[in-house]
């Protein structure tokens, strides 16, 4: 079927496109992964913590930053947003015990993160304002190795590096092997003015340049993919600090990572949805940060169509050809079937393949932290590259349902 080659052909060209890019980008940038920036000035800084039954993790959380050496650090505003366990009266205590905590409380549950930063936003009186998740513990250095970035006075946000903190079944462990890959990733999108989320583990922001987005969307499930690009969208740009590590938990059965995956990716979509009239018209983000988007997708459904075309036609020409042999007596297999000759779009899909896992093992080089070259056993990242992978696009594809059936769940 010629439509399908061609599909075949624009879904490798795609591909292709966005290895190289990545490969130049890191031949190019690779001195400077690790780049910090020393300020040139002591920038006040306030830090707004979300709650919502945290009782387990908030408290680390707390004395995480209140162990920072970055000696601007003036506040550390924790919002609790009507919890029902005990995660008010930890924050309490520690308000009482350290002068920099701010014990908050929303009058109403506000239903999602976004309603408990904006509330915690009207106390910040401070030059740079930054967000962490009640469930993320920063690395004592982590704020110091960010707000350098801030010397430039067009830099409107700074993000952390996310590891996940204590991996121990199969999905949490591959999930750190795609938490280091995601931040080597932006990190390289960041040399091309591309970076398109700052994460919600720890990101700082000038507060000037925050104040004109009028805080976060209430309404879009991935508040930081869409305030970050209406900052970009105003002209600020938007770093990253590999060194800057913060630890962070992440779901541990696939119900959980099923739910906040659907969460990720409808919320992703509502953010093309309402900047989609800046498509091709508006700097990095529409010229960039949109198509590499869309490309994404196309790229995931696509992927799996084509492995699910390909097992389909297998399976049917197996069923076929055993059910005809029988039928007429003839051999299962006849010796002259067999074509030793790989076809061109074969060749296509194992070089992708290939420069697939070299990129990933780049990534996770440049993030290891001990043992291994890449930090990580060969058995989880065959299960990454070869299971943990193949999730992605079915969950796009029910993610585009339900947005469509209008889903809005946090």
């Amino acid at each position: 079927m010629e439509w399908l080659t061609v599909l075949y052909l624009v879904y490798t060209f795609i591909a292709f496109y966005f290895l190289f890019l990545y490969i130049l980008t890191y031949m190019q940038n690779r001195k400077q992964i690790y780049e910090t920036v020393k300020p040139d000035r002591i920038r006040s800084l306030s830090i707004v913590i979300p709650c919502f039954n945290e009782e387990k993790s908030i408290g680390k959380n707390i004395e995480a930053f209140l162990a920072s050496d970055y000696k601007g650090l003036k506040k550390l505003i924790i919002v609790d947003d009507c919890s029902t366990d005990n995660s008010y009266d930890i924050i309490k205590q520690y308000a009482k015990k350290y002068p920099r905590v701010m014990a908050l409380q929303t009058p109403e549950n506000t239903g999602r993160a976004a309603g408990a930063k904006n509330f915690g936003i009207k106390y910040v009186k401070t030059e740079l304002i930054g967000f962490s998740d009640a469930d993320s513990l920063p690395n004592k250095n982590a704020i110091s190795k960010m707000v350098g970035f801030f010397n430039d006075s067009k830099v409107g946000g700074v993000t952390s590096r996310v590891f996940v903190n204590s991996p121990k079944n199969y999905l949490t462990r591959a999930q750190a092997i795609e938490y280091k890959i995601i931040a080597f990733t932006r990190k390289l999108l960041g040399f091309l003015e591309s970076i398109y989320v700052t994460n919600g583990p720890l990101s700082i922001y000038r507060k000037n340049a925050f104040d004109q987005t009028r805080g976060f969307d209430k309404g879009n499930l991935t508040e930081d993919i869409e305030l970050t690009w209406h900052l970009v969208s105003k002209g600020w740009k938007i770093h990253m600090s590999i060194p800057a590590i913060v630890r962070s938990y992440v779901p541990t059965t696939v119900k959980t990572w099923f739910h906040q995956r659907i969460r990720w990716n409808v919320g992703g979509i509502q953010t093309v949805a309402k900047y989609r009239k800046k498509f091709f018209q508006c700097g990095m983000l529409g010229l960039f940060i949109m198509p590499f988007f869309i490309f994404s997708w196309f790229i995931g459904i696509t992927g799996l169509f084509f492995l699910g075309y390909r097992l389909t036609k297998y399976i049917m020409m197996k069923f076929l050809v055993a059910k005809y042999s029988v039928a007429a007596q003839v051999a299962l297999v006849p010796m002259n079937d067999f074509n030793l000759n790989p076809s061109i779009l074969f060749i296509f899909g194992m070089v992708l393949f290939t420069l697939g896992l070299i990129y990933t093992i780049t990534a996770l080089f440049y993030s290891k932290e001990k043992g291994r070259i890449t930090g990580h056993p060969f058995r989880d990242i065959f299960i990454y590259s070869f299971f943990y992978l193949l999730m992605y696009p079915p969950l796009l594809i029910v993610s585009f349902y339900k947005y469509f059936r209008g889903y809005n769940t946090w």
